[in-house]
């Protein structure tokens, strides 16, 4: 079977199940809304969208995270030549991380009020980040490990250093999910924080070769 036409196949199943995941995001909204207005109606729309400060704060930040996922799979894919089982295999764990992130993200505006299960719903919303950081660090690591499934020309060096760069972010998502046993808010805002940082323009993967070959059409 035809490699390039593997690899489009995955990425485009990865691609539907990331927007599903990120629609489920938005369905979450309204019921939280909904739950505030049917116990306190006076406080009237707006009210109840303050009331529920959480749930609007987890679906910007697993919103960003999930794009940002998406973003760096594209990237990926466009670099990987062929696949393999086990490169199967670890796209549908990312794939699994990214479709449990709305389930904790439902869950903070579900139980805003109470501490104790704000707190645990905090954990939880931490640990899929923790869940989505190591699942990408594993399919990245896998495809790009001596070059075994990448194209020849990819840069090496710029390899390397997106390795150190990645390898920060199941580090800072681990201390974001500590933090929610301290402080819920805190931890939101480190992970708040991650995701802008991550949608930064970050190192960009270049082919020598295409450099060079641009080069000598302009001469």
């Amino acid at each position: 079977m035809d490699e390039k036409k593997e690899t489009t196949r995955v990425e485009a199943f990865s691609d539907g199940v990331f927007a599903i995941a990120i629609t489920l995001l938005v369905l979450e909204l309204k019921p939280a809304i909904d739950h505030v207005l049917e116990s306190h109606p006076e406080i009237g729309l707006f009210g109840a969208m303050w009331e529920q400060w959480p749930i609007f704060l987890a679906f910007v930040i697993s919103f960003a995270t999930l794009g940002i996922m998406w973003l760096n799979h594209h990237r990926l894919f466009n670099l990987i030549i062929r696949i393999d089982h086990t490169l199967l295999v670890l796209n549908l764990f990312v794939l699994f991380a990214a479709t449990v992130v709305p389930f904790p993200t439902a869950l903070l505006g579900e139980y805003s009020k109470d501490p104790i299960s704000f707190r645990d719903a905090t954990l939880l919303y931490g640990g899929a980040f923790v869940l989505v950081a190591i699942a990408y660090n594993a399919l990245w690591r896998y495809a790009t490990y001596r070059h075994r499934l990448l194209e020849q020309h990819v840069d090496v060096q710029m390899v390397k250093r997106i390795n150190r760069q990645y390898l920060l972010g199941p580090l800072l998502y681990v201390i974001a999910f500590a933090f929610a046993w301290l402080s819920p808010a805190l931890s939101l805002g480190i992970e708040a924080l991650l995701a802008a940082f991550y949608l930064l323009p970050g190192i960009e993967l270049k082919r020598p070769g295409a450099k060079q070959k641009s080069a000598q059409e302009v001469a």
